[in-house]
């Protein structure tokens, strides 16, 4: 047995940066399913990928012209997209929960969700967490998609706003740009959170600043866990796949893997663009003596002037009085 799982202060994270094998469900989760065991075999209690990453990130919009209003292409595209798309309760995600129970390890996995207490036909941005007995603990969908990404994704809601216990932590987390979302953050920090998980497609430029801030914040670890997309991971299974691949760049999605101490200090610096398992091992304590001098749900928190209501409702057009909404 190693020091790490003796000790349940101790806590061995891998953050996996790879790409997907684009707008295909079935082969990137194998390709999920491969690198949790690898984290697993590494000792990972906990393992997370990118945002977006099954089936991918919808480079498509600014390649193809997105923005058109009633574009055949469009359409095409959103369907084969929502084809691909996740539904936990189909069963997707069963085989990510079997190794996660077998090797006790927990999971956080970006995937685009095609809900079905929503019509089942929008697709939410949704990050998955998997806990080390294969539950699924939460889905929490994306509450303002970014820019271009709200011509592909629905808003969320607050329903997946939850911290998880794993070991001597609480662990949360936020998908891309809603980590600059404040309140949304102190949703988390109410909830004891001292390891933040921030998932993105992949870029440098966003994980660089962000995931030190946060850590300083909020005095906890900070993990950002980035994607990949490079323009030969576009494919040319198809017409408008040949047409993005024409228009995009070598690197559309740089990595930029991080992790950041409950000082704001570097553990691991963000990662250049390539596919590789990060892995940390990280110290409850270190949350504590941080959180000596300041703790932004604690002793330095004012809720008799300032305080934060969150509604976790999980949202529906319907509701069925006597039967509740799942």
């Amino acid at each position: 047995m190693t020091k790490a799982n003796e000790d349940p202060n101790l806590l061995t994270l891998g953050l996996a940066q790879i790409a997907p094998c684009w707008m295909d469900r079935a082969r990137t989760l194998q390709k999920v399913e491969a690198w949790v065991e690898r984290a697993a075999a590494e000792g990972c209690h906990l393992t997370a990928f990118g945002e977006a990453l099954v089936p991918g990130y919808p480079f498509w919009v600014e390649l193809t012209g997105g923005a058109r209003f009633n574009s055949p292409l469009q359409k095409e595209i959103f369907a084969e997209y929502a084809e691909q798309a996740v539904q936990p309760g189909a069963g997707h995600l069963d085989g990510v929960r079997a190794i996660a129970r077998e090797r006790g390890i927990a999971v956080y996995l970006g995937c685009i969700e095609r809900a079905t207490d929503r019509g089942g036909h929008s697709l939410y941005c949704s990050l998955v967490y998997i806990d080390p007995r294969g539950e699924i603990g939460s889905v929490h969908r994306k509450l303002t998609p970014t820019y271009d990404e709200r011509l592909v994704w629905s808003p969320g809601d607050g329903h997946g706003l939850r911290t998880h216990p794993l070991r001597r932590f609480h662990v949360g987390g936020l998908n891309c740009w809603e980590n600059w979302m404040l309140l949304s953050r102190a949703a988390l920090y109410g909830q004891g959170e001292d390891l933040h998980v921030a998932v993105w497609p992949g870029s440098t430029r966003n994980t660089r600043d962000i995931t030190r801030f946060i850590a300083m914040e909020g005095r906890s670890y900070v993990a950002s866990v980035s994607g990949l997309m490079r323009r030969e991971d576009i494919g040319d299974a198809s017409e408008w796949q040949t047409q993005a691949s024409a228009a995009a760049p070598a690197t559309l999605a740089d990595g930029g893997s991080c992790l950041a101490g409950p000082d704001g200090e570097w553990l691991i610096p963000p990662a250049p663009a390539g596919e590789t398992l990060l892995t940390a091992t990280i110290d409850f304590r270190r949350v504590l003596e941080e959180r000596q001098n300041f703790d932004p749900a604690g002793h330095y928190a004012r809720p008799d002037v300032t305080r934060l209501q969150v509604d976790r409702r999980r949202q529906s057009i319907v509701e069925f009085p006597g039967e509740g909404v799942t």
